[in-house]
């Protein structure tokens, strides 16, 4: 079995060089930048280059995929946000009923500026055009299960003196840790030819058996591929396909609400 994840790390591509250098430009006229993270990876989720670009700037963190993520670990999510004096809220992009809250906030911190501006920046697949398309209360921004499908700048008017920007998913050029690596693939972050799901997977399942303590009813890749009749000639199985398949099923949420991070796991201390 190979390994390729340590080529994750280097997909930078053009155009997020590009997208990068123009939201830098742009947030000089912005008012309300909202980051948009999937709430099953709030810390490798997280660009931490909006700490130095945003800096003054009203800033949302909105928890998107709130439905596939363990509750319970999305609650102290936000309340960590909270401590540190930053407005996060859980939402799932497809139901408008989980957006009310976010464009409350949003026209909260518009209120008594005049015109004003936001950008909904985030990782790709982070769910960024859904938001705006439930904010907007319409299919106005493209999305797709994949990562990468926004790729230039686009403005929408959300209400009387608001307007929001969509932006390409921009990918840090480099993560941080391995562990971060197999996290952003497994929720989809990073493009499917730019990593090996077989590793992928692999690294989810050992790391969920050794969080639950071997009490996981989630199958690991080889018993996954049995059952679901991945098998070539000869009766070998064929693990590329499996495993993504057994990718695409965690994001489907067949294995139920599963969190990737907490704000106290040890090894983010």
């Amino acid at each position: 079995m190979s390994d390729n994840l340590d080529k994750v790390v280097q997909w930078y591509p053009g155009h997020m060089v590009r997208a990068m250098r123009k939201i830098g430009e742009y947030l000089k006229l912005i008012d309300i930048v909202i980051e948009v993270i999937d709430a099953r990876v709030p810390r490798s989720g997280a660009n931490p280059a909006l700490d130095t670009l945003a800096k003054n700037r009203e800033r949302i963190v909105i928890l998107n995929r709130d439905d596939l993520a363990n509750p319970s670990i999305t609650k102290s999510w936000l309340a960590h946000f909270a401590s540190t004096g930053r407005e996060a809220l859980a939402t799932t992009g497809r139901e408008q009923q989980s957006l009310t809250r976010a464009i409350a906030v949003m026209k909260r911190m518009a209120a008594g500026r005049g015109a004003s501006r936001a950008i909904v920046v985030g990782l790709p697949n982070s769910g960024k055009s859904s938001i705006i398309n439930g904010l907007l209360r319409r299919a106005a921004a493209r999305t797709e299960d994949r990562a990468g499908v926004t790729r230039q700048l686009q403005w929408f008017r959300l209400g009387p003196g608001l307007e929001v920007m969509d932006t390409p998913g921009i990918l840090v050029p480099k993560i941080a840790t391995r562990e971060a690596q197999w996290k952003l693939a497994m929720v989809g972050a990073v493009p499917r030819e730019r990593y090996d799901p077989e590793e992928v997977a692999i690294n989810f399942h050992r790391w969920l058996t050794e969080s639950t303590h071997g009490r996981t009813r989630v199958p690991d890749l080889e018993t996954f591929a049995a059952a679901r009749g991945f098998a070539r000639k000869g009766g070998e199985i064929d693990y590329h396909n499996a495993a993504q398949s057994y990718i695409s099923a965690f994001n489907d949420g067949v294995f139920g609400r599963i969190s990737l991070e907490a704000p106290d796991d040890p090894a983010a201390t």
